[in-house]
């Protein structure tokens, strides 16, 4: 288990238990959340490394690693990330500034957003650590898929884009991976993070259940204030937040069949469009966000 003493973000000694909760997913077992009283960072304490986390993953039920839709709840997964893929692709397209260029994703899972951004004129490579996803990728969408630990072959500044969909809070290491994707962006180049917000309105409805949680898969949980910090210290600055409205329903549903709810579908549904409805008035209340970077360049 990963233990820390100090803050992972800002190193400060001021870290204590903020919530108790579970791998409501798959385990059941328990996990603590700590949170950095300097920087507002909250973190899950007392977590897997990196080669025991492995076993967190394995499920059919796991959707980004997995192609076919399994249940109910798979349906409305597979439902809605078809039309999320036509919302990222725009989104890209009106905060770049660009309708083409070259593209990494990192995390890229089946490869259903590569295939999406490569039908409309970007040239695609994504890294995926699954290797059942990453073969799928390579195998039935005929893509680039290459596994994380090639990144630092890569050559630099040689990406316009570099997209990482509910990704970051899984990174063991995620400085490192920062300044990997700092030297592979050009000078005018994007980074687009998108993250569950755990100052969001239904965090503090569901708590404990808040499905975004997902412990020990995602290791920190950030909310605008403290991701502002990680960017900054990564050498980056946040140009825009923009949300990703399906999220809130997706999470309140889930969030509600942890908490044992007969009819989660209906209520997860109700308070999602509650919850969304209260996000309209501040994006910062948006169940996940997602977060435009650019490089801040090296003072000499």
């Amino acid at each position: 288990m990963i233990s820390y003493k100090n803050c992972p973000l800002c190193n400060s000694l001021k870290i204590g238990a903020w919530i108790q909760t579970n791998d409501f997913f798959l385990s059941q077992e328990p996990f603590s959340l700590f949170i950095c009283s300097d920087c507002g960072l909250i973190f899950t304490q007392d977590h897997p490394d990196e080669i025991s986390s492995v076993r967190y993953y394995e499920s059919e039920d796991y959707f980004s690693h997995n192609d076919s839709a399994m249940g109910f709840i798979g349906s409305i997964y597979m439902l809605a990330r078809k039309f999320m893929l036509r919302s990222k692709r725009r989104m890209i397209t009106h905060n770049t500034g660009r309708r083409n260029g070259d593209l990494l994703d990192i995390g890229s899972g089946t490869g259903h957003f590569l295939l999406e951004m490569q039908r409309s004129g970007w040239k695609v490579r994504g890294i995926e650590i699954n290797d059942k996803a990453r073969d799928f990728s390579v195998n039935n969408h005929k893509l680039e898929v290459i596994s994380p630990e090639k990144i630092t072959s890569l050559p630099e500044n040689s990406y316009d884009c570099i997209t990482l969909w509910h990704v970051l809070e899984h990174f063991h290491d995620p400085k490192t991976y920062f300044s990997e994707i700092r030297r592979l962006l050009r000078s005018e180049g994007k980074c687009v993070v998108a993250l569950p917000n755990c100052k969001s309105a239904d965090t503090e409805h569901f708590r404990k259940f808040w499905a975004a949680f997902d412990v020990p898969r995602h290791l920190w949980h950030f909310y605008p204030a403290s991701f502002n910090i990680f960017a900054n210290n990564s050498g980056f600055k946040i140009t825009a937040i923009r949300k990703l409205p399906l999220d809130v329903f997706y999470i309140s549903i889930l969030s509600e069949k942890y908490r044992g709810s007969k009819f989660f579908l209906i209520k997860g549904s109700m308070k999602g469009l509650w919850f969304f409805m209260r996000s309209l008035r501040n994006i910062k209340r948006s169940s996940s966000l997602v977060y435009f970077l650019e490089k801040v360049p090296e003072s000499n």
